[in-house]
């Protein structure tokens, strides 16, 4: 794995190798995405190895079609593991990527970043988390992308349909480098078993949301996110977190930043996890501090931690089922309860029942899928059958939009109250959505792109002083939200949160993101920040995703299942400055349930930077606010008054609210 920088520059610039190189041996040290579903007709695999062999000379088709063959019937993919790189994979220096573009020198590094190994779920099938959130397809779209962004000037955008490499188009300076689509499918053919078809074929792929953008920064984002939840989900039950359990599911990809968040809120956390791979990743990294394979143990453990009211996570190596089923019969007391299993993807790896060994799991779920199906469903009406009984006697359980109350529906659950509706608010509507989407408040991120972190640690004081300033002033209503944040970043180096690129992640509104992002750019033209940094969000933002049961699901005027904003989000990121931007059809609820649009900004310094985030920050919050405050809710109609007095440019169309009594005296 060891390479020079010559050699890994060398590298990058040939693209598809001149000469074949030699197969590589399947490395079963790395985590790999579980075999995919055999979907495809005879003839429909000859049209996958066809379309695999368009990236390559005729001349190697006979050495590469019945490899590609075998790959598609030993894994369910062709992922071109013959020409994976042999350099190591993670987010160099910006300096050391070649490039004639420093926007293009970024985006790579952002792609590297998203590969790496300390970062991805499963690294060898270009899968960064959720199971199946791909940054590619194959290799050869890795090695031709690269190569593009090699080449590329700053009057030219690449073009990427899901994960492929369509080319390099003429444009001009203020254009985006890069435009990426993903899983764009007609909306009539966005099944999960349209997904499977028509990736196996490669010709599309699931990107998630920071996947396949290449904005991902490791489990920090959702660290952030999920304590904030359990910290305003402690203050709905009394404002105290000291002693209080919470009590959760996964530790692969994004879920895995559980227990940390677990740990900065103060509460005392137990996740579950059946994938031991998984379980050892975050307990090397320190994001968990036991792990625990017996029940017993672990429960005495707990009750001390608790009684003692001291912070500590503890990780289940067990299925989460047994784990809820033991509190019940065991009468223990459950203050939180979650579940961040990928249970968008709950048939191909991103949910394992309960009675089976992951084993067993993965053998039933590639060959005997039906067999697979009906287990996945069994188990989820016994988790809820469970969690129901807990919640009975006080626990506040809370679906964290990974698609689990819908799945739970799906087969079948005691999921639905006297009125047809969950049982259980989507954290969204609870938490996030009134008290922070709504007041334009999301997950603004940046990366250090020289790597160094003297230059995280001087944007973390810069961004500290901003939200203080801000903070000075701030109305009333949005003053908590603002604390929060500015104690986030206080303490975030002590947390350790790095993982991969130099990068953070805090909560802001447009007002906070401008003004943090301007004194970066002033910082980087002063020589303060030593190179370049990266802007960006999560797509779970106030206004990048349309997804009615997470992000949207407090939209109560039906237009919670439209799709407007994300497209003119992005849309309008485009013309407005970014550097590259993307849609996706998925996320973190699934494929077909979500649409999901981002963006990335380079910060170099320049007037023209200066322009740009001035003009795209404040169109990529107050898009999704305007959205808000016209479904009548109530914070995003006055935080879009403030914004339109900050900026008279801004006209906002607000709704006339019609009176209750009125519309109940009618007659229909």
């Amino acid at each position: 794995m060891k390479s020079t920088l010559q050699e890994f520059q060398k590298d990058i610039i040939q693209g598809i190798p001149e000469v074949l190189s030699a197969p590589q041996s399947y490395d079963s040290t790395i985590n790999h995405a579980p075999i995919r579903k055999d979907i495809l007709t005879i003839e429909e695999k000859k049209l996958a190895v066809r379309n695999a062999l368009r990236y390559f000379d005729p001349s190697w088709h006979p050495i590469l079609a019945p490899e590609f063959a075998e790959e598609l019937k030993r894994y369910g993919r062709i992922y071109m593991y013959r020409f994976r790189p042999t350099y190591r994979m993670y987010a160099r220096p910006i300096e050391e990527y070649p490039a004639k573009s420093q926007a293009a020198a970024a985006i790579m590094l952002m792609i590297q970043n998203n590969l790496d190994e300390a970062v991805a779920q499963h690294p060898h099938e270009l899968i960064t988390y959720g199971g199946n959130g791909a940054v590619f397809q194959n290799w050869a779209q890795y090695r031709l992308t690269m190569k593009y962004l090699a080449e590329m000037s700053d009057e030219q955008t690449l073009v990427l349909y899901s994960g492929h490499p369509m080319g390099l188009f003429p444009s001009h300076k203020d254009a985006p480098r890069v435009v990426v689509t993903n899983g764009m499918v007609i909306p009539n053919y966005s099944k999960p078993d349209d997904w499977e078809k028509f990736n196996a074929l490669g010709v599309s792929q699931y990107g998630q949301m920071t996947a396949g953008s290449y904005m991902y920064i490791g489990p920090q984002g959702i660290v952030h996110g999920t304590t904030i939840t359990i910290l305003n989900a402690c203050r709905k039950i009394d404002g105290n977190s000291a002693g209080k359990l919470f009590i959760t599911a996964g530790l692969g990809g994004m879920s895995g930043a559980q227990p940390k968040a677990g740990n900065i809120a103060g509460v005392v956390s137990i996740t579950a996890e059946i994938n031991p791979a998984a379980t050892q990743k975050r307990y090397q990294q320190g994001w968990v501090d036991e792990v625990c394979d017996d029940l017993e143990f672990l429960m005495k453990r707990v009750s001390e931690e608790r009684n003692a009211k001291r912070t500590r996570s503890f990780a289940y190596q067990g299925n989460i089922v047994d784990l809820w089923e033991y509190c019940v019969t065991h009468n223990i007391s459950v203050d939180l309860g979650s579940d961040q299993t990928s249970l968008h993807n709950p048939w191909a790896g991103g949910y394992y029942p309960a009675g089976f060994s992951l084993q067993e799991s993965q053998e039933m779920m590639a060959h005997r899928p039906d067999d697979f199906k009906k287990a996945v469903q069994t188990s989820l009406c016994r988790q809820v059958k469970a969690i129901n009984q807990l919640a009975q006697k006080g626990m506040y359980f809370f679906d964290y939009g990974n698609a689990f109350l819908l799945e739970a529906s799906r087969a079948g659950a005691d999921i639905f109250n006297s009125e047809g509706k969950f049982k259980y608010p989507s954290y969204v509507q609870d938490i996030m959505g009134p008290l922070c989407f709504d007041y334009g408040f999301g997950p603004f991120r940046w990366v250090c792109t020289s790597g160094k972190a003297a230059d995280l640690e001087t944007t973390d004081m810069i961004a500290m002083q901003v939200l203080e300033e801000i903070s000075g002033y701030a109305p009333h209503e949005i003053q908590q939200q603002m604390q929060d944040n500015i104690h986030w970043i206080r303490e975030a180096k002590e947390n350790n949160l790095v993982v991969g690129s130099q990068a953070r992640i805090l909560y802001a509104d447009a007002e906070g993101r401008i003004k943090i992002a301007a004194a970066f750019n002033k910082a980087i033209r002063e020589k303060r920040i030593t190179a370049p940094i990266v802007l960006g969000r999560d797509h779970h933002d106030v206004s990048g995703t349309d997804s009615p049961f997470r992000e949207t699901s407090n939209i109560y005027d039906g237009s919670s299942f439209t799709a407007d904003m994300a497209i003119q989000n992005v849309i309008g990121d485009s013309f407005r400055g970014a550097t590259w931007v993307s849609i996706h059809n998925g996320g973190g609820v699934g494929w077909g349930e979500v649409i999901n649009g981002g963006f990335g900004m380079v910060l170099d310094g320049s007037d023209a930077a200066d322009r740009r985030l001035k003009n795209m920050l404040f169109w990529d919050v107050n898009n999704g606010i305007a959205r808000r405050a016209w479904a009548r809710n109530s914070p995003a109609l006055s935080t879009v008054k403030r914004a339109m007095t900050l900026n008279p440019q801004l006209k906002v169309t607000m709704p006339n609210l019609a009176d209750d009594s009125l519309l109940n005296s009618l007659s229909f």
